[in-house]
């Protein structure tokens, strides 16, 4: 096919063309076991089967687009505000920042999903608050970082997060990052704003971290941390960001973000790449985290009985 080809696309009720649908955007080759050669087209093919099961996690809230235009080989740049040549019936939001604005990308259905992946913005960072209420965010984020590419210590360690969020009342669902660690998303009512969040946010990481010393740690540094997972909690905050469920992240293979069940954190065979763009909608047909993110909970209860744990 031509460098100048394309192919249309049916997305929702409207036709998006994909420029160059044969391009590769992640190689093949055997430098990460065999890793399969994904194109535009296999891009904006998966991201329209995924859709209906992502776009929920991405209505209404600004997106930062990392954006590959040579594929994962050539460079990327990170996008925040939309170019003028976006076709108008895409959504944006205007974003207060230190001297003027900035004009963010909303996803609200499957042909921007899609247009977006002809732009080669292969994985979708979104934010934990929903226009219009912008300072008040519906989800809180706790980042699990291993130290290297350890994953068992990140399972042992969601599973210790996972079990003081029951004790706190607060519902949680876990991740894979598509990278090397987990995110455990809590969902909030988005009554309190982004600083009561993140100070709780903290607080719970520290208690976890002052139980477990010598495998877990709150320290932002890397040189404080050793060979201890890192509790991060600094997404939690106005502008902050957070892969979004069901992106494709920029590695070798195609990974994907991707939701699981806290039963699913048993399985041996779990790791933070387990799922790439050919398998990823299958997992996303079991429904994971089904009845869960309708839950969002006010966390003054949960700071009381944090408080009470605490003595």
């Amino acid at each position: 096919m031509s460098g100048d080809a394309v192919r249309t696309v049916r997305a929702g009720r409207r036709p998006v063309d994909v420029h160059r649908p044969d391009k590769v955007m992640f190689p093949g080759g055997d430098g990460d076991g065999g890793a399969k050669e994904y194109t535009k087209s296999d891009l904006a093919d998966y991201y329209r089967s995924v859709a209906p099961f992502m776009l929920p996690h991405l209505r209404g809230r600004p997106l930062m687009l990392e954006r590959h235009p040579d594929g994962v080989d050539g460079p990327r740049f990170m996008q925040k505000n939309t170019p003028e040549n976006y076709p108008e019936w895409i959504t944006r939001v205007e974003v207060a920042k230190e001297g003027g604005t900035v004009c963010h990308t909303v996803c609200d259905d499957t042909a921007t999903l899609v247009y977006l992946a002809d732009q080669a913005a292969l994985t979708l960072h979104r934010w934990l608050s929903r226009a219009p209420d912008l300072n008040r965010p519906d989800r809180m984020v706790f980042d699990l970082d291993p130290a290297g590419d350890d994953f068992p210590s990140v399972r042992e360690a969601a599973g210790l997060l996972g079990e003081l969020l029951d004790a706190l009342k607060l519902p949680s669902a876990p991740m894979t990052t598509g990278s090397r660690g987990l995110h455990v998303v809590v969902p909030l009512n988005g009554r309190q704003d982004f600083d009561a969040v993140r100070e709780f946010a903290r607080d719970v990481a520290d208690a976890l971290a002052a139980a477990h010393p010598d495998r877990l740690t709150t320290a932002a540094r890397k040189k404080d941390r050793g060979d201890r997972l890192y509790l991060d909690v600094q997404r939690n905050a106005y502008a902050q960001t957070a892969v979004a469920p069901f992106t494709v992240r920029s590695l070798p293979g195609a990974p994907v973000a991707t939701p699981i069940s806290w039963d699913q954190l048993d399985d041996p065979v779990l790791h933070a790449r387990r799922w790439t763009v050919a398998d990823a909608v299958e997992q996303a047909r079991t429904r994971p985290w089904a009845g869960v993110m309708s839950r969002g909970r006010a966390l003054g209860p949960a700071r009381r009985r944090l408080d009470d744990l605490l003595g």
